[in-house]
């Protein structure tokens, strides 16, 4: 009698370590392609439609674009003739402009809690500036490439040319953390970032691409395609994409290039 019990609760048990294991084990298959490699998350394709096409200064070697309470930022690039300008997004004038010392080549910039911010591209150094004066208040240093920046409203988000997306404090511009920006694999050459609605939106150089990331896992969850939205194609390869920028009370997403002749608001679509 006693072998017999046994028995049976030998049988029990393996009956419960099979309906517990088994959804286990499919879940696992599910996850699986048919090379026995893990299956890349589902990324969306987007399409666009132009809305409305503005005037953009032909000679502005577009690093960062930034829209905030009805104005338009830009920050242009190049050595000795690198700029942070406030642009009429209407007629594409500049409106007010500083020059940035010749030694530095201007990237990025957002605007956080009235300030502008600034990067440069080598010189391991950014600017902060009073958002109505254009009065530098203080410089700050990082130790990689300065090449796009946005904000979640809570931490900087600095992209360098690889893959990596840094978050840094706002006040003493020290590292809290980064991310890997990954889709089949490790995605490099980040440029200009934009923050919208939850996901960090950035160009990809030399592409006419915009990845939409998450920016907990660094996954990216959308591919925007916006080829064919200049009218021509410049001689210069340099020339290229490398402007986002939003509007958030009116629900608008600009985007223009390096040297291009116009600035565009556009709508997403998904791809058919």
């Amino acid at each position: 009698m006693a072998v017999e019990l046994l028995r049976k609760q030998h049988l029990v048990s393996l009956l419960i370590a099979t309906v517990v294991l088994v959804p286990c084990i499919f879940a696992f298959v599910l996850s699986i392609d048919r090379n026995n490699g893990p299956v890349s998350p589902t990324i969306q394709r987007y399409t666009y439609n132009v809305v409305k096409e503005y005037p953009h200064d032909p000679d502005a070697f577009t690093q960062g674009l930034v829209f905030d309470n009805g104005v338009l930022y830009e920050g242009t690039g190049l050595y000795n003739s690198s700029t942070l300008r406030r642009v009429s997004l209407e007629t594409g004038e500049i409106l007010q402009i500083h020059v940035l010392p010749d030694q530095f080549f201007g990237e990025g910039i957002t605007v956080f809690n009235g300030k502008i911010i600034q990067l440069t591209w080598r010189a391991n150094k950014g600017f902060v500036y009073d958002k109505a004066s254009f009065k530098v208040l203080r410089e700050f240093s990082y130790p990689t490439e300065g090449w796009g920046i946005t904000h979640n409203g809570t931490h900087l988000i600095m992209s360098d040319g690889t893959a990596t997306l840094h978050f840094l404090d706002p006040e003493s511009f020290e590292e809290v953390g980064q991310i890997e920006v990954k889709a089949d694999g490790p995605v490099t050459y980040l440029n200009e970032l934009e923050y919208i609605h939850g996901e960090v939106f950035a160009n990809i150089w030399q592409k006419d691409l915009v990845a939409r990331i998450d920016p907990q896992t660094g996954q990216v969850q959308g591919w925007i395609d916006l080829s064919g939205i200049r009218d021509s194609e410049s001689e210069d390869v340099n020339d290229v994409l490398n402007g986002i920028a939003y509007d958030e009370k009116e629900d608008r997403l600009f985007v223009t290039g390096k040297r291009w002749p116009s600035l565009y608001e556009i709508r997403i679509l998904p791809s058919e």
